[in-house]
Formats: C-alpha cells, structure tokens, sequence
C-alpha cells in the first residue's frame, strides 16, 4: 500500500437542500489514528469504527498509520451514516487500494456494516437531486436505495451489495472496464391508491359543493358539525378529486417523505396528493417540524401538495394551531436553530373539522348537550380569528335523514375530478405569466386591480361587508378567489354577481348559494 492523499464525493443536507461534500483521506506517517473532521455529528463521527471493520472483512484494511478524513465544505454540518461508504472509497484511494482519478467525482451514499455490507439511508432522493443538479454523472448507493435513486434522471445509479465489491469495481475500472450500472425498473410510476370514492357519501350536497370548490381553487375549508355525518368521509375523498400530481411535485413530495420513512419505503413515483392527518394530540414539532439534532419534516411538510385534515380541530392544542399560520400563506415553513435555518416546503390544503361542542351533541331540538355555555365558546374560540380569517370555505354539516337513503347516490368521484381538472386548466392558462397555477395562490392586488377587477355591482354585496366590518381585507381577497373558482367550475370566464354571492356566504359561513 502507499501512502497519500485520495478523494471522493457525498452530500450533505440541510432540510431538503443538499451540498455537494468533497470527502478527502489522507495517510500519513504517525502512530494509527482514524479522524473525521468537517462538524460530523456522533453518527458521522463513529464511522472510522465501521470503516476499519467493514475494509478489514473484505481483505482491504486500512493503513495501521495516521488517516485523517475531512468533509468539504467542513462549515456545514454533517449527519448521519450516509458518509460511511465514501470515507472508506476516499482511505482506499489514498491507500492506493483504488484508482484515485475515476473514484473522485463518484458520489457515494450508504451506511457501512462490519462485515462490509453496504446499508440504506434516508434521505438518498434530495441527495441525489442534488448531485444530478451538480453535474455528477455516477451515483453509488445501497441495494434498499437503488430504486428511490433511479426516481431521479441525468446521472447513472451503480448498485453495490459491499464494500468488497466496490473495490472490485474500481479495480476493474482501472483497466477499462466500465461501471456495472443498476438494471432499471420495469415500472417506475406507482399505482394510485384507493381513497374510497365521493359516491360513498349520503346527502350532504352543500358540503360536496364546497369540497369541489376547495379542490378546484386550493381553498383551505372548515366543516363544523355534529359527530357522525359525514365530514372525515368527505376529507379523506378529497385528495380524489384533485388532479393527480406533476413530476415535479410528485419529486418534491417523496423528497420529504424520504427524510421521514423507513428506508426503502421510497420506491415509486406515486402521482396521488398525499393525505396527512395528525391526531390531535401532536406536538408542534411533529406538526411543524423539527427535532433535536436533526431537523425532521412535520405534517404540514409531508401533505406538500397534498391535504392535511386537522379532524376534531379544537382539541388540537392552541400553540399546536397557531403554527398553521405562517405556513398558509407563505407555502413554507421555517425552523430556526442557533446554528441553522431549515426550510420545508408546506404548500397544502387545510382541511379541518369540528364540533358544535364539546359534547357534540347542540345541533337540534330533541338532543340534550351537556356542556355549559362557557365551555361551548371555550371550545370553539380555540379555532382563533386569525387562523380562520386564513381559511376561505365554512360549511355546516348537518346530520343525515333518513330521506337521504332514498336519493340517488351523489356524483363519483371521478366525474368531480373531471370538472376540478377543466377548472385547473383555464386557472394555469390565465393565471401563466404570473407563476400562479390555482386562484387560491392569486395575490389580492392582482384581484383588485384591473385587467381583473370586478364590476362594482358585482362585488356589491361583497363592498358592504367590507365597509361595514364584517370582513377583513384578507378575507375580501378570499372571497374573490373563491368566486374565481365558482366561476371556473361554471364555464364563465369572469365571475358573476352569484360567484360572489357563493364566496361571501361560505365565507360567513351561510351556506351554498346556487350559481
């Protein structure tokens, strides 16, 4: 073996952005010692041990000398054991074990067992998004890796069961032979899933109406009503009446989920919104993200693109709520450290649900509530007046008759999905030169200035509320996106005195208007 200097490459993440790592070995003379330098946390600082052990099982030990490892940009901090399988290729290339010229600009991603075995990691997506963002062409990860890697085009995904073929690789490489690349998926899209269908839902026609139109805008929607008449149904149907997703949305949200599932569970390009819904005893760290060491996506992340469902929303806790806000208008959320800020992408359509009560049971004549009045205001005043100010749609869920058994089963899910996808279409084509997609994403201003200004005697009604503070500012705008929506859905291209009629009812929560 010689001594001297070798490198490879490896990402680190922050959140969901990555960095390209430059993971340099050097051997030198002095008593043995294995460092990892570059702000590694305990996972990454441990990997020397499973270095040695790993190379040792496979007949290629590393150099009883001084080796020192560090991981450039070394100001970023590095976590986990995804590093293990390049500080190993970066000790052999300096031992001289491999060819130092073709392991350089390889990036490398896999935990390392002490029989050589090469181990999955979360977070292999956004990593190798970002390497094929870089310009690196050869990515090497973990046989519980390989298919999460191949969601990503432009680089070539290699396949290694260990490090001892690694090595065989690399050595083979140096005499020309080129690397053994990972056979490709047969189907790499996976099968939408079963969320139930709209048909399943008795009665209810102002609830549906307003689901419709929270899917064909991206309005957030509150559903209040007593226990057992439908509302969970009607959210989890939700997510089958929007559009299926884009590449890139379906990349952006199993990015997210990548950091948070078992390993090996990212396999497929799903195109179906996800659908989150917390308990309501979540902490606001599950909720929001975060974590100590590592900062991990919450809920509002993981339904990116997707619905999240808050279901029995005032026995969520306050602090837990009022996290919501920020994330709502902004897509986004922030966790700030003493040392770092991460962003996760939380673009979701809030779905919540509630009670009359705590009780549940002060919706009609001939039903005793138990709860005393101040804990019914108590209840309610936990879904606060900025955080509802947020939420476009209020409809009232009213218990089921028995009359309804006898109606014709409401629409499929799939006919509602027909009428959302046509909406969404004639939005992304007026809305285009701005970047917006959906009228819920519309600034206000743009609303209220012309080319898209509306008729005074249009917003008439809508003008009197606001003067007569019945409404905010904020809740105006919302109101004329919803009324955008109404009229998507309705085949107009501009909305009409009954398309604001129907946002300002729901917006008080009046009830469906019929256009």
């Amino acid at each position: 073996m010689t001594l001297g200097l070798g490198s490879t490459r490896s990402v680190a993440l922050t959140g969901l952005e990555g960095t390209l790592v430059e993971v340099e070995a050097h051997i030198g003379q002095g008593l043995p010692c294995f460092t990892v330098g570059g702000l590694p946390d305990a996972a990454c600082a441990q990997a020397p041990d499973r270095v040695r052990s790993a190379a040792a099982s496979c007949g290629v030990p590393v150099p009883p000398h001084r080796v020192t490892v560090n991981l450039s940009p070394a100001s970023i901090p590095k976590r986990g054991s995804g590093f293990d399988l390049a500080i190993a290729v970066a000790v052999l290339a300096a031992a001289g074990v491999v060819p130092r010229e073709v392991v350089a600009d390889v990036v490398h991603l896999a935990e390392l067992a002490l029989d050589g075995r090469l181990r999955g990691v979360r977070g292999v997506l956004p990593a190798v998004l970002e390497a094929a963002r870089r310009g690196v062409q050869h990515v090497v990860v973990a046989p519980e890796n390989v298919a999460e890697a191949q969601l990503v085009g432009g680089l070539t995904v290699h396949v290694a069961a260990s490090l001892g073929e690694v090595v065989r690789w690399y050595r083979e490489a140096a005499e020309g032979a080129p690397l053994p690349v990972a056979p490709p998926r047969a189907d790499p899209v996976a099968s939408p899933g079963s969320g139930g269908d709209l048909a399943d839902v008795v009665g209810q026609p102002e609830a549906r109406a307003a689901l419709e139109l929270a899917a064909t805008g991206a309005h957030h929607l509150l559903m209040t009503g007593p226990p057992g008449v439908g509302k969970t149904m009607l959210a989890e149907r939700l997510v089958t009446v929007l559009p299926p997703l884009s590449r890139e949305e379906a990349l952006e949200v199993h990015a997210v989920r990548s950091l948070v599932a078992p390993v090996g569970e990212v396999s497929a390009l799903d195109r179906t919104p996800p659908f989150v819904a917390p308990h309501h005893s979540t902490s606001l760290a599950a909720l929001a993200g975060g974590g100590s060491g590592t900062v991990l996506p919450g809920s509002v992340s993981q339904a990116h693109h997707g619905v999240l469902f808050l279901d029995e929303a005032p026995e969520f806790r306050t602090s837990v709520l009022q996290v919501l806000r920020q994330p709502v208008e902004s897509g986004e959320v922030v966790i700030a450290r003493s040392r770092q800020v991460v962003r996760y992408p939380a673009r979701f359509l809030l779905v919540l649900a509630a009670n009359p009560c705590p009780c549940g049971m002060s919706f009609g004549k001939g039903v005793d509530c138990t709860c005393e009045p101040k804990a019914v205001r108590g209840y309610l005043g936990k879904l606060s007046g900025p955080l509802l100010d947020r939420v476009d749609l209020r409809v009232h869920v009213p218990p089921v008759r028995r009359a309804a058994f006898a109606e014709e089963a409401g629409e499929s899910s799939a006919a509602v999905a027909a009428r959302v996808l046509a909406a969404r279409g004639a939005q992304a084509e007026r809305w285009s030169d701005g970047g917006w997609s959906v009228n819920g994403l519309v600034p206000g201003h743009v609303l209220r200035r012309p080319p898209f200004r509306l008729p005074a005697a249009t917003t008439l009604a809508l003008d009197h509320a606001l003067d007569a503070g019945r409404i905010t500012l904020r809740g105006y705008d919302r109101v004329l996106r919803v009324a955008w929506s109404a009229a998507d859905l309705a085949g107009r291209t501009s909305p009409a005195r009954d398309d604001v009629a129907t946002g300002l009812a729901l917006r008080r929560s009046e009830g469906v208007v019929a256009a």
